[in-house]
């Protein structure tokens, strides 16, 4: 099974910075994609960010120019630098990693998702 742990997020004023980590542990073979989603209150669940195993990334055009992914391949961890945060940032931010993980049968693909981490944006 694979992990994903995530840190970082909180209460900022507008135009303010965080910055979010997303830690993967388990029986990894080999890391496919990482990425960021976020929830508003009312709203579906939309891609913010993402990194594939060659390191392109892609990001929504609501946070281009703001927020960057970034991966310390070495840790398994993947980041969301969020500059100039706006009030409609508001939201749980949910870590995505689709990992190829060593199984008792074999290697296997495997979406795995994080539990969340709630971004305010409020003065």
């Amino acid at each position: 099974q694979v992990q994903l742990v995530e840190s970082g997020g909180g209460l900022v004023q507008p135009g303010g910075s965080l910055r979010l980590s997303c830690a993967a542990s388990g029986n990894i073979f080999s890391i496919n994609a990482m990425g960021w989603y976020r929830q508003a209150p009312g709203k579906e669940r939309e891609l913010v960010a993402d990194i594939t195993r060659g390191g392109t990334t892609n990001s929504a055009n609501s946070v281009k120019g703001r927020f960057t992914i970034s991966r310390d391949n070495a840790k398994n961890t993947v980041f969301l630098q969020m500059n100039s945060l706006k009030p409609e940032d508001t939201a749980v931010y949910y870590c995505n990693g689709q990992f190829t993980v060593v199984t008792t049968v074999g290697l296997r693909e495997r979406d795995v998702w994080g539990q969340g981490t709630l971004v305010t944006v409020s003065s």
